[in-house]
């Protein structure tokens, strides 16, 4: 049996690489080396959620 001793360090975090900028045009925001995304916070296209679950017959007729 293989086992670490509390406390210690596990895998290191990803890195995508140094003075990377972001992809928007005119911005000069510097990304860290440890976000995985090409724009920054400002720019970053909007990202929704996957909804779960099924919409009642009421919550259907009032947004159709």
């Amino acid at each position: 049996m293989r086992a670490t001793s509390a406390g210690r360090a596990r895998r290191r975090p990803k890195t995508y690489g140094d003075e990377r900028v972001c992809a928007e045009k005119r911005c000069e925001t510097r990304l860290s080396r440890y976000n995985r995304e090409t724009f920054c916070f400002a720019h970053a296209p909007t990202k929704y959620r996957r909804m779960r679950g099924e919409f009642t017959a009421e919550y259907s007729s009032r947004n159709s």
